[in-house]
């Protein structure tokens, strides 16, 4: 059974990706890699025996959802689902007292939510570790799954390039902090229109000058590609922006992984995508269905990733 080193991350938040060393995250990544190994082999690991997290909601779900809950129950513990209309939150208790009354009754929180400052005021007045689902400006869990996605198909992450194609959303806030901290070289591709947050940028350039990685962003999607070991996408309209659809359906267009663009990449990169996608938009079906795809593997490791997560925070 996986004997886990509590020491550096019980009773820890996790925000953000930029808040842990290169280090950490490798570690995070081993005890991801061997809670899937035991999972396959049948080994229990009931790590959270007893213990309870209560996952709040404001943005709807399927992976991180699944997993977190799926994730519990086979680390021993317990998930609690909890609505905007489920609890108080949604009839204007404030975020402070809500954390401070689920910190007395729960062992972690975990939040999937719009506000990001919402985040980070949960965190402020719980007593127990949160665990970022999504914001608007940051999605770590995922990209956590993405590294052991990665590092599965590749051996490795230092000195990989990755190149994310698409908006400067959230995903693309968090793959930088990724790659950065674990020596990649990461390059966000996107119409100047709709770059990342350039604080964002300006904290992962420094992850990257500490880690021996490098980020860039750049429009010319040709000049991205070219080389690299992974190509990554996501929608053109995240949740919230189903208005600007039309829009950015038109600002985006070329922004598409496709079999001409896998041409410019290495003859072994890897596809991935953190889903849901929509086929024939970002990527085409021929790409998503096809053997250089490992979006799949990406989504079951979302199970692995937040076990560890989870097993390491609380």
């Amino acid at each position: 059974m996986t004997q886990l080193n509590k020491e550096k991350f019980k009773g820890r938040d996790f925000i953000s990706l930029h808040d842990f060393s290169q280090e950490e995250i490798a570690y995070m990544l081993k005890i991801a890699a061997d809670l899937k190994r035991e999972r396959k082999e049948g080994i229990p690991h009931p790590h959270l025996q007893g213990k309870t997290l209560a996952m709040m909601f404001t943005k709807s779900s399927t992976r991180t959802r699944v997993a977190f809950e799926v994730g519990m129950y086979q680390l021993g513990g317990q998930a609690l689902f909890l609505s905007s209309r489920d609890i108080q939150l949604g009839r204007g208790e404030s975020i402070a007292d809500t954390a401070r009354v689920l910190s007395r009754m729960v062992d972690g929180i975990m939040i999937r939510t719009f506000s990001h400052q919402e985040v980070l005021n949960l965190a402020e007045y719980a007593t127990v570790p949160v665990i970022n689902g999504l914001t608007d400006l940051l999605h770590p869990t995922q990209v956590l799954a993405d590294l052991l996605t990665i590092q599965e198909h590749k051996g490795e992450l230092a000195g990989l390039k990755l190149v994310y194609i698409g908006d400067g959303n959230n995903m693309s806030h968090s793959l930088m902090f990724g790659g950065a901290k674990m020596g990649m070289h990461v390059v966000i591709a996107c119409p100047d229109a709709y770059r990342p947050n350039p604080e964002i940028i300006a904290l992962a350039e420094e992850d990257a000058k500490a880690n021996g990685g490098k980020v860039e962003v750049i429009s010319d999607l040709q000049a991205a590609a070219e080389g690299a070991d992974v190509l990554y996408t996501d929608v053109w309209a995240s949740m919230g922006q189903e208005q600007e659809a039309e829009i950015r359906k038109q600002a985006f267009s070329s922004y598409q992984i496709n079999a001409e663009l896998l041409k410019a990449a290495a003859k072994d990169a890897i596809v991935l995508h953190c889903l849901p996608a929509h086929h024939g938009e970002e990527i085409t079906h021929e790409v998503f269905e096809g053997p250089q795809s490992v979006v799949f593997d990406e989504a079951e490791n979302r199970l692995h990733a937040h076990k560890a997560i989870m097993a390491l925070v609380m």
